[in-house]
């Protein structure tokens, strides 16, 4: 019996840790929860391109680039975390003719870990 509560004792410790570890590396990254233009959308030419994040941005090492459908980088601006909320992070393109254009982001989350992504939209 004693050896069978150990072996009860030493699972329950393994289960803890696992969960524990499962949840804190599920909130050391960042992930895209809103963006606009949104993905796939067809639009005017947008004054900025926004993605709003689920948690904190780390504004050195986080970055918004927008490209056309040649790969060429539109925008001159550098891209920019709002300072009244640190999830959002955006950049203005210039005037955008009718094409196909993608957005590339890095996020870097404030306790440093980085996720990275891209999507595309339409200016009409």
């Amino acid at each position: 019996m004693p050896q069978f509560k150990r072996l009860r004792r030493g699972s329950c410790a393994v289960a803890i840790a696992i969960g524990i570890l499962t949840a804190s590396s599920a909130f050391a990254h960042v992930f895209p929860q809103t963006q606009t233009p949104p993905a796939g959308a067809e639009v005017a030419a947008p004054p900025n391109v926004t993605i709003v994040f689920d948690g904190t941005l780390e504004p050195t090492f986080s970055s918004l680039t927008v490209s056309n459908s040649t790969g060429k980088q539109v925008n001159t601006a550098k891209s920019a975390i709002d300072p009244n909320d640190k999830k959002s992070i955006s950049v203005a393109p210039p005037a955008l003719p009718p094409d196909k254009y993608t957005v590339y982001w890095v996020a870097v989350a404030s306790d440093g870990h980085r996720t990275h992504g891209d999507y595309s939209f339409r200016v009409k």
